[in-house]
């Protein structure tokens, strides 16, 4: 699992330098202090210009909660409203932007740098970071025999040399490196327990609104089959940081390292409350992405955040990404079922044991997979797997034995990609001591589904066609159907939440992103959409037994029947 952030991190020793009048971190003297103006700063995050994301990222939140008075921040995601290099550059003109900060993912560094170069030809001093920046710092300074992209890069977790790349920006006295190191060069780590608070209510969130971005035909059915919600935000949060596994494809435990580090149960619900409130203010819907690399990594701990959610009824949809070797637990899996959990991403790569093994993942057993997703389907609980091909263990057939295991198992979100080589992790190195790299700086010319290394057991363009018929199969009108049939016990919010997703999962690998792409969606899928729709009528308007008062099991017996109902009361 990786994480896309301009840098998070520092926060405890921040808030309590601030709070206690220390300018000193690590015995260096800080200077925070404002200058004569206040500034107007961009956060910007960039698509890769061919998929997108389905929520906007942490970082820009938590960087403008972290920026002191009196500057100004405004966020532009590029997933959210994709704009070209000139369209930023005129946007930048327009409001009057002093200060770009970028933070990218290595599938969007190409577009950053365009975006950047193009800022910076405009006269606005730019600053990146971000895990790609951090593990290639000398390409964005061009200390690489490349073009120069950035004035300042800020390198690992960034919340700590925010306000001081802020203050050195106001005095037009930007460094060319800023990096969280003590005295003796060591990088510091914050244990969270002093998190920032993150003013939502005072966040312009409306291009975030992904009911925006439904197809126009869809909103109004899904209005005539009650749903009220005037907006539907995905909300990221974070609860901790760190992973100790050290997969050898992820950049996580080089990035945040393998020191685990937890927020306060306190500041969790405090935040899960405040959105909960915000949700039903604006007469709409937010559900949770707790980005957590490994949500549950420490059970003891998150069983009691889970009770604290339930105990204090800040329960709102909410997805995270949990290793599966963890959800041996039953009772972490109804706890987070109670706690107003829907969907659990899982890492579970290959359902070849020697394949993990190889990827430094042995701690995933296949053998429990089906196991471990049916407790998951007894709780209501939906499962969004990932699979990786192109690993050295891998032999023709590789997606058809996956889809077999797969299509034995409660219907689910699978993606699919291929293994790659991300700058600076172990397997990144060791592709290139053994001269197996083919596209070495494949973030420069981002080419989704593309091999960029040689794998032993299939040829690059043969794990490309793994790639492609996982996908065909997993989310073609016909899977869809099936899964659905499977569903047909389920509430119909579960299913019509189901359809809908897996429509907009289908675009992370076919291009959907005009009308006529989606069209043709619509109509492919016209018999599970139209069934989805009658049974959601069906529920709609099927008469329920009147409660009568006079027996106990009424109440449980009239919120039995409004469960049928497709969308809950804003």
């Amino acid at each position: 699992m990786r994480t896309g952030e301009l840098g998070l991190g520092f926060v405890n020793e921040l808030m309590f330098q601030w709070h206690h009048g220390d300018t000193t971190f690590g015995g260096a003297p800080l200077d925070f202090s404002p200058g004569q103006n206040s500034m107007k700063i961009l956060l910007y995050n960039p698509d890769n210009e061919v998929t997108n994301n389905f929520m906007p990222h942490l970082w820009m939140f938590l960087l403008k909660s972290l920026t002191p008075p009196p500057h100004e921040v405004v966020l532009l995601d590029g997933n959210a409203r994709r704009m070209s290099e000139q369209e930023v550059v005129e946007y930048v003109r327009g409001h009057h932007i002093g200060l770009v900060g970028i933070g990218a993912m290595t599938r969007m560094a190409a577009k950053a740098y365009r975006v950047a170069d193009a800022i910076r030809a405009a006269g606005v001093p730019v600053v990146m970071g971000g895990p790609h920046v951090t593990e290639v710092p000398d390409e964005p300074l061009g200390r690489d025999g490349g073009p120069r992209h950035a004035d300042s890069v800020a390198l690992g977790e960034a919340d700590f040399t925010w306000p001081r790349i802020v203050a050195d920006a106001e005095r037009g006295e930007l460094r060319e490196v800023y990096a969280p190191l003590d005295t003796e060069g060591k990088e510091v780590k914050p244990s969270l327990q002093d998190y920032p608070q993150i003013s939502w209510s005072r966040m312009d969130l409306e291009q975030f609104n992904l009911i925006k971005h439904l197809p126009g035909l869809a909103r109004p059915i899904l209005r005539h089959l009650g749903m009220r919600w005037q907006t539907f935000h995905l909300i990221p949060i974070e609860s901790g940081r760190g992973c100790p596994y050290g997969c050898e494809f992820c950049t996580v435990t080089g990035f945040f390292g393998d020191s685990i580090r937890f927020r306060s149960n306190e500041s969790v619900v405090d935040e899960l409350l405040a959105l909960k409130t915000l949700a039903k203010q604006r007469k709409g819907e937010i559900a949770v992405f707790f980005v957590d690399d490994n949500f549950a990594i420490n059970p003891r701990r998150t069983k009691a955040l889970l009770r604290e959610i339930i105990a204090h009824n800040a329960q709102v949809p909410w997805v995270a990404q949990i290793s599966m070797n963890l959800l041996r637990d039953e009772e972490l899996v109804s706890l987070i079922a109670r706690s107003g959990g829907k969907w659990i991403f899982m890492g579970l790569e290959s359902i070849d044991p020697e394949n993990l093994k190889s990827v430094s993942k042995g701690f995933n057993k296949p053998a429990e997979y089906n196991a471990i997703l049916e407790r998951l389907s007894r709780h209501n609980l939906y499962a969004i797997t990932s699979f990786i091909f192109g690993m050295d263990g891998d032999r023709p057939g590789a997606a058809e034995r996956t889809l077999e295991q797969i299509r034995s198992w409660p219907p689910g979100l699978p993606v699919f990609g291929l293994l790659t080589p991300y700058p600076a992790t172990p397997l990144y190195n060791k592709l290139a001591a053994t001269g197996r790299l083919t596209r070495p700086k494949h973030w420069l010319d981002f080419k989704p589904f593309i091999m960029a290394h040689s794998p032993l057991g299939l040829s690059a363009e043969q794990s490309e066609a793994e790639v492609r018929q996982a996908w065909e199969s997993s989310y073609s009108s016909q899977a869809t159907a099936s899964a659905l049939k499977r569903l047909k016990g389920r509430p119909i919010a579960d299913r019509i939440i189901h359809l809908c997703s897996r429509l907009a999962f289908r675009g992370i690998y076919f291009p959907q992103l005009r009308r006529r792409d989606w069209a043709r969606l619509v109509f492919e899928n016209r018999g599970p959409i139209f069934a989805t729709v009658i049974s959601a009528l069906v529920a709609k308007f099927k008469p329920h037994p009147a409660a009568d008062l006079r027996h106990p099991e009424s109440d449980e017996m009239l919120t039995a029947s409004r469960r049928e109902t497709a969308f809950p009361e804003a």
